[in-house]
């Protein structure tokens, strides 16, 4: 994969070629993956309010199957007990195999257990105990809607802190945003208070803007919804599909040190696997996705 012109950073390109994607708990999509993605990717599997676990486990153990690494969400606001977040964890790791699991608060308001947040499960003892190798925590780079940017780097802090303790590899996943300046800003605080966890960047993949900009007020994105906002006006009445080119394009023109800490990329295909597929497929022959994505890097 090759980036041409003054935004080329051979490391940082190199990463999005393994690129996690997400699918949805509610959707077969394992088939979809299997046409448009190699076996041995990092799959995540959102975990949304109302879903029985043990779905979702199922889920998990079809993507294993498929050769796919399997990486499912754990929302802790929707276990109702020690017992059945004790239950979905053994099942991931006896019938599919789990090694890496994300960990969220979870979209409910009210937990409908003992725990309220991602922190109570690191506490529970569960993770290690059942030989998990790798836990992912969700960082956002344009604020957190319930905390303060202070208290969430706290909150990282204290994950990381029990990834020591526990011997458990830890590494946050940022949420997407729509300008790279946001998520260069995240690493230069990081890197000030000395929080040292790997990053995933997270990435919109392609949509229309009416779709991204959907789920961007879904997922509390902030002020880069200035720049989506900018192309809905020039490209919404086309439906033209916007890619992550500028993120990433900002991002390769950022120097080395200041995306050290970058371990990886993980894309949201808002509009679908294969959108998402064809625009890695383009991104790695150094051509831009679409119209609506031909805009200055903003970095």
């Amino acid at each position: 994969m090759t980036l041409t012109g003054s935004a080329a950073n051979p490391a940082l390109v190199s990463r999005l070629t393994s690129a996690s994607v997400e699918i949805a708990s509610r959707s077969a999509q394992i088939e979809e993956l299997r046409e448009n993605f190699d076996p041995g990717l990092d799959v995540t599997v959102t975990f949304l309010p109302g879903d029985d676990y043990r779905d979702n486990v199922g889920i998990a153990a079809a993507l294993r199957r498929a050769g796919f690494n399997p990486v499912p969400h754990v929302a802790a606001r929707e276990f109702a007990s020690r017992e059945a977040l004790d239950d979905y964890f053994a099942r991931a790791r006896n019938e599919a195999g789990v090694l890496r699991v994300l960990l969220i608060a979870g979209d409910v308001a009210r937990a409908r257990g003992p725990f309220k947040s991602s922190l109570d499960i690191c506490a529970s003892g569960l993770i290690e105990a059942l030989g998990f190798e790798t836990v992912s925590f969700a960082g956002h780079p344009e604020g957190h809607p319930q905390l303060d940017m202070d208290g969430a780097f706290k909150a990282l802090e204290a994950k990381r802190d029990w990834g020591r303790a526990a011997g458990v590899r830890v590494d946050v996943v940022l949420q997407f945003c729509f300008e790279s300046a946001a998520i260069l800003n995240w690493i230069e605080e990081a890197d000030r208070i000395g929080l040292r966890m790997p990053l995933v960047v997270g990435l919109a993949g392609p949509a229309t803007p009416t779709t991204l900009l959907k789920f961007a007020l879904r997922c509390g994105v902030g002020n880069s919804l200035r720049s989506l906002r900018g192309q809905i006006g020039r490209y919404g009445r086309l439906l033209t599909d916007v890619g992550p080119d500028a993120v990433v394009g900002g991002l390769c023109a950022a120097s080395s040190e200041a995306t050290a800490a970058i371990a990886g990329f993980h894309i949201f295909p808002f509009g679908g696997l294969r959108k998402t597929c064809r625009w890695l497929d383009t991104f790695e022959r150094g051509e831009p996705s679409s119209r609506a994505t031909r805009v200055a890097p903003s970095a």
